[in-house]
């Protein structure tokens, strides 16, 4: 992964250094092995070509083709499975990709706004703990049938899902004894260096760390 805009490579990640659905859109790339260039940015001051590549969504993660800007993380991570097909990180059947695409858009509505609001810190913290717990076990069937979340193959629904887990620690949640499947199962995809590939230093270092 290269770090600077000058280079031959045709798509260009504007990302943050630790958010989680930028996490999810670089967990997409690195499953496919493409080659970008990453740009860091400051959320507070976002760069001048990022405000004009994106004038009124000028937000992270954008990714850039060429002279195409992308936005919107579940539109990118879409884009990107459908322009480098392998591996595939959404079934071939319409009603299998209608179940995925129902599941991500319930983790982008639901668990990342507690990931984000634990971070923002503040008086609404422990309720987005508790809320964002809750949601977590409501799903451990899940977790416990399969090895993937919606079975034995990786797609785009843990791509979304495993940057929450790998924060847990972090954002200060502990899940009871019997949720040891959600980390036995963040444990499977932690270890794959595709999954190291896709974290910033700032991210490697959230097992570590803990928010106030």
């Amino acid at each position: 992964m290269a770090t600077t805009p000058r280079s031959r490579n045709t798509l260009t990640l504007y990302s943050a250094k630790n958010c989680v659905v930028c996490h999810k859109v670089r967990m997409v790339m690195a499953a496919k092995g493409i080659t970008y260039d990453l740009i860091s940015v400051d959320t507070a001051n976002p760069p001048e070509d990022l405000l004009m590549l994106a004038p009124h969504y000028h937000s992270v993660p954008t990714l850039v083709e060429r002279d195409n800007a992308i936005y919107i993380s579940n539109v990118i991570a879409e884009y990107l499975d459908e322009r480098y097909p392998h591996p595939a990180l959404m079934p071939a059947e319409p009603i299998f990709r209608a179940m995925h695409r129902i599941a991500v858009r319930q983790v982008e509505q639901d668990w990342v706004p507690q990931v984000q609001a634990i971070m923002a810190g503040g008086k609404n913290v422990e309720a987005a703990r508790k809320r964002l717990k809750e949601l977590i076990l409501e799903s451990l069937p899940f977790f416990k049938s399969n090895k993937f979340f919606f079975g034995n193959e990786m797609s785009l629904v843990d791509c979304a899902i495993t940057p929450i887990i790998w924060r847990l620690p972090a954002l200060g949640i502990q899940l009871p004894k019997d949720a040891k499947c959600v980390e036995d199962y963040g444990l499977r995809i932690f270890r794959n260096p595709a999954f190291m590939r896709s974290m910033t230093p700032e991210e490697k270092g959230l097992r570590e760390l803990a928010f106030s």
